[in-house]
């Protein structure tokens, strides 16, 4: 089944259940994959790699906003966006801990003898590719950064 169509089944949960938030989150979710999907000219479904980006991408934006809300002690208007966090959240594959990515990004420097921050980027390339949706780029940065110097 594909995230649109779950999407849409959500939709229509959220909409019986009178759930705002849920109910904004999947809305939004849904534009980003119909825009998405327009802006290549196709009417092809986009790939399940491209989903996840665009979830997390959706995660990310939520999350600044409710850290700045925060910041600027607005809890009600914080509240919301973490709470569509977590509606979003259920789309996206498990993510790993920080132990699991350190031991794959371990593996990847022994693999490839990368030694020094000059290599940080040849490092979060692979790293990337491998973890895929599994893991945040920030933390898989912060453990790079750590794992080379």
């Amino acid at each position: 089944m594909s995230l649109s169509v779950k999407i849409m089944d959500e939709i229509k949960t959220a909409m019986k259940a009178k759930d705002t938030v849920a109910l904004e989150a999947l809305r939004a979710v849904k534009s980003e994959l119909l825009l998405t999907q327009t802006a290549s000219g196709s009417k092809e479904e986009i790939s399940e790699e491209e989903e996840i980006k665009l979830l997390q991408r959706l995660v990310k934006t939520r999350k600044e906003s409710a850290r700045i809300f925060t910041e600027q002690n607005r809890p009600d208007l914080a509240e919301p966006e973490l709470a569509q966090v977590a509606v979003i959240e259920k789309f996206l594959p498990a993510q790993l801990s920080e132990e699991e990515i350190e031991a794959v990004i371990a593996k990847i420097i022994a693999e490839t003898g990368a030694s020094g921050i000059a290599s940080m980027g040849k490092v979060m390339g692979l790293a990337t590719a491998q973890l895929g949706g599994t893991a945040e780029g920030k933390t898989v940065s912060t453990i790079v950064k750590k794992l080379l110097v």
